[in-house]
């Protein structure tokens, strides 16, 4: 076979497993197996049957997989949006920063006092695994819909505790002191990632939205690649500065996520894509650097899984269930977000970084890690809906909509509002003539399961209703309560 030929083989593989991988969502859904779990153990058994797919340097997967996690911590800030994350902004604070701080520390009592492992390496191991894992969250609630608070407070979670641990590990592995010396060269190391990460986020993000509003392209698909290189360019800067790459990217994600700009909705498709790739990238490799049959070594599989079943059953629960107190959810929103701290490949990622650092223990902590990541994602991840169901936490389908109407303007509409009905709001149920929409508002469309509706004043509105609105641009806030439920805070 010659150069090219064996090239044309290569491209046929690669093209062949990302078709597996995408039609494996399918296979996900029917056997309510989070996909992610499905990259991750069939790269690690690829791996055993060809030894050659696992000969990829741990180094390499890390920068690929470091790459992969920024896109998709973008495209998760972007879809939760600071209007979206400002209501419960202080739980996921909260829980995000002292609930991983929290969590590695239970984690590492618990790898010493009960299996033995030696100080340094449990605190290493408590720390990989104290995130949860945005992309299987995503993964998880990529077809659903959580009502209330709790679907934002978990997803936001999900973003913001990947940079606390990140940045724990990273001030862990570069400290070179020892007992008081070492806490706080961590401490100072660690606060130095959160402030520069959230400063250069935030920086970013205005420096961004100024290029995307106020810099035309000669072409549309020029944009979304723009957003992109600058969210990129955003991680780097963060990096560089001796911050948090991925909370920067993260923090980024946020602000611009209900910000108004020319090709946003494009912008926002092509990042959720991309994002799914990166998902799909980020596990298989992943999964390729670990050797399914030497699990059984050093008890891997007995220790890796009963951390796994301490974190899911003990640890979470108590450290969130605690933190929650002084949050404002109800007792089923509650529970929901005390089961559902899923790992994924931020915890893997972590213990590359492990390897990479040549810790003690370091193989061991990346085969525990995995174990522990499997359990998460097929035993929580599953079962994630069902709980939702059993504690009666909405958890609403939302359906593809592979066909969409618009209308292409040279410059930024002015008035034009788009709402969605909720569940118990003012327009719940009311009709379109009874709406307080005041003299200067008009409702020009209403879309309902997918078919659009000429709306007229007989007209009753329901739940899931997206409505679009003609009004003053300053008179929009005073309808935002007529269409959304509001929750307390």
């Amino acid at each position: 076979m010659g150069e090219i030929e064996s090239f044309g083989f290569v491209v046929l593989i690669v093209a062949v497993v990302g078709l597996a991988a995408v039609w494996s969502s399918r296979l996900s859904a029917r056997f309510r197996v989070p996909a992610p779990a499905i990259f991750l153990l069939c790269a690690a058994a690829a791996s055993d049957l060809w030894p050659r797919l696992g000969s990829i340097s741990v180094s390499t997967v890390e920068q690929i997989v470091t790459v992969a996690l920024a896109v998709i911590l973008f495209d998760g800030g972007m879809h939760i949006g600071w209007r979206r994350l400002r209501k419960v902004a202080g739980a996921t604070l909260w829980i995000g920063v002292v609930g991983t701080l929290a969590t590695a520390a239970v984690v590492a009592v618990l790898a010493h006092g009960l299996f033995g492992l030696a100080w340094p390496t449990a605190l290493l191991l408590g720390t990989a695994l104290a995130p949860t894992d945005p992309a299987v969250v995503f993964s998880v609630l990529g077809g659903r819909e959580i009502a209330g608070r709790s679907g934002v407070l978990l997803e936001g979670e999900s973003g913001a505790n990947d940079p606390v641990g990140i940045a724990l590990l990273v001030a862990l592995l570069a400290a070179g002191g020892h007992g008081g010396n070492l806490a706080f060269d961590v401490a100072a190391e660690f606060g130095l990632q959160m402030v520069v990460g959230a400063v250069v986020g935030l920086l970013g993000a205005a420096g961004l939205l100024l290029l995307m509003r106020r810099v035309p392209l000669p072409a549309g698909p020029l944009y979304p690649l723009r957003v992109l290189a600058g969210a990129l360019a955003i991680y780097g800067a963060a990096t560089v500065l001796h911050g948090s790459g991925f909370l920067a990217v993260f923090v980024a994600g946020i602000a611009l996520g209900n910000e108004r700009a020319p090709y946003k909705r494009e912008i926002e498709r092509f990042h959720s894509s991309l994002a799914s790739l990166a998902e799909i990238v980020a596990f298989v490799l992943l999964g390729l650097t670990i050797r399914l049959q030497d699990l059984p070594k050093q008890n891997t599989l007995y220790i890796g899984l009963g951390l796994a079943v301490l974190l899911a059953f003990v640890v979470r629960p108590l450290v969130v269930g605690l933190l929650l107190l002084p949050v404002r959810l109800t007792w089923p929103e509650r529970l929901l977000v005390m089961w559902s701290g899923l790992k994924g490949a931020v915890p893997i990622l972590l213990g590359a970084f492990i390897l990479s650092a040549h810790a003690p223990d370091a193989d061991l902590l990346y085969r525990l890690i995995f174990v522990v990541v499997a359990f998460s994602v097929i035993v929580q991840g599953g079962l994630l809906p069902v709980i939702a169901r059993r504690l009666g936490v909405p958890l609403r389908a939302v359906p593809p909509e592979p066909w969409s109407l618009g209308v292409r303007l040279r410059h930024e509409p002015q008035g034009v509002c788009r709402f969605r009905v909720a569940a118990g709001s003012t327009a719940d149920g009311a009709r379109v003539g009874d709406l307080p929409l005041g003299d200067d508002a008009r409702v020009s469309m209403v879309v309902r399961e997918g078919r659009l509706l000429p709306p007229n004043a007989d007209t009753v509105l329901g739940a899931g209703d997206e409505v679009l609105v003609l009004i003053d641009p300053e008179e929009t806030s005073a309808l935002q309560p007529v269409f959304s439920r509001i929750f307390a805070t």
